[in-house]
Formats: structure tokens, sequence, C-alpha cells
């Protein structure tokens, strides 16, 4: 346990450091970024995901997050593109988790019906500077957002709740992320968007004790 504590210590410290860099280096701060991401990977494996069918989806999840992370260091935009789909992958990883984990139909039709509550908004915030990143950012909703209502629907099964958590973290940072790179670009975002997504992923990380 004491390796595990570790790890977040090191992951969140990095994300000290990547925030403190960002306006004075942009690719250290990326560097501080990537050593956060790859502890996530390494918390992931040490609270025994690889013991579990979910633990090693949550896993992949998690490799694919990393590369997702390393291609929107980048400000171009295709390269913003394949870190989008890097993502998509992700979340698609993290759907087929949390069905291996088990779901109940009642729970994820409630959840929906709250995230179709808080996307709306978003969507519509979001949409007039999307531009031709329209149809790519709305899919992308479409499977986080999916996401997280099957991360409602075990968390709920399971009493898990840690599970959503994470996932619920996730989706809001990326709100961030549109936000700096649609929107308004702005130290703010990172300020709180990176926290947000590296204690979701911390969450979803440590979450493969439950399938050990």
């Amino acid at each position: 346990m004491s390796i595990i504590y570790g790890l977040v210590l090191i992951i969140f410290v990095s994300v000290g450091l990547s925030l403190l860099m960002s306006s004075k280096d942009h690719y250290v701060a990326g560097f501080f970024k990537m050593f956060a991401s790859t502890g996530f990977i390494l918390l992931c494996v040490q609270a025994g995901g690889i013991n579990s069918a979910y633990g090693l989806v949550i896993l992949a999840g998690l490799i694919l997050s990393w590369w997702g992370d390393l291609f929107l260091i980048s400000k171009s935009a295709p390269i913003f593109m394949i870190g989008l789909v890097a993502f998509l992958l992700a979340h698609v990883a993290y759907c087929i988790a949390f069905v291996l984990h088990g779901i109940a139909l009642s729970p994820a039709l409630y959840a929906l019906g709250v995230m179709l509550l808080i996307g709306a908004p978003v969507v519509y915030w979001l949409y007039p500077y999307l531009g031709k990143m329209r149809v790519p950012v709305l899919s992308y909703m479409g499977v986080i957002t999916l996401m997280v209502v099957l991360a409602a629907a075990t968390a709920f099964v399971t009493s898990h709740y840690v599970i959503l958590a994470g996932a619920f973290l996730f989706y809001g940072s990326d709100i961030f992320v549109a936000r700096d790179r649609f929107v308004s670009e702005h130290r703010s975002n990172a300020k709180v968007g990176l926290p947000m997504y590296y204690l979701g992923q911390i969450l979803l990380a440590f979450s493969v004790i439950y399938g050990s």
C-alpha cells in the first residue's frame, strides 16, 4: 500500500510541476504531464490491474489515455484529432470494463437522464465554436457520456462509487479541455481541469482492487 501512496504523491507532484512550467515552457510542462500519466498506469498495475478481466480492460483504457495525453501536448489540429481518437477508445475500454463489472438497466436510465441534463447545456455552449470539429467532438461527447452512464450503473449495482467518481471527474475535466481548445485558451483551464483529470484516472486505476 505504501507503493500506491507513493505513486499517488508522484502523480500530483508531477501535475503541480506541469502547471508551474506551463507558462514557461510548454514542452517541459508536457514532460511532467506524461510522467504523471505513466504514474496512473503503474498505479493500476500495483493495485492488481493484471489480475482480473476488469482490471486488464481498465489498464487498456489508461494506456490509451497515456497516448491521448501525449498527442494533446501538440498544438497541431491533426495531432489533436489523433489524441481525441485515443481518448475515445479509452472511454470505449472503460465502458467494456463497467459492463464486465456488472450493470443494471434502471440506474443506467436514471444516469442517462441526469447526463443529458448536464450535457445539453454544454453542447449548446460549445457548438458555435467547434467549426469543422463538430462531428468528432460531439461523437466524443456521446461516448464519454455513455461511459459515465455505465459507471453509474455499475456503481449502484456494486456499491463501488469510486468508479462513478472517477468517471465523472474525467467528464468534468474534458469540459475544461474543450474550453481551452475551442472557446478561451487560458491557464485557469489547466489549473482546474488537470487535477480533476488525474484524480479521476487515479480513482479508476485504484478501482481495479474490486476486480481482483
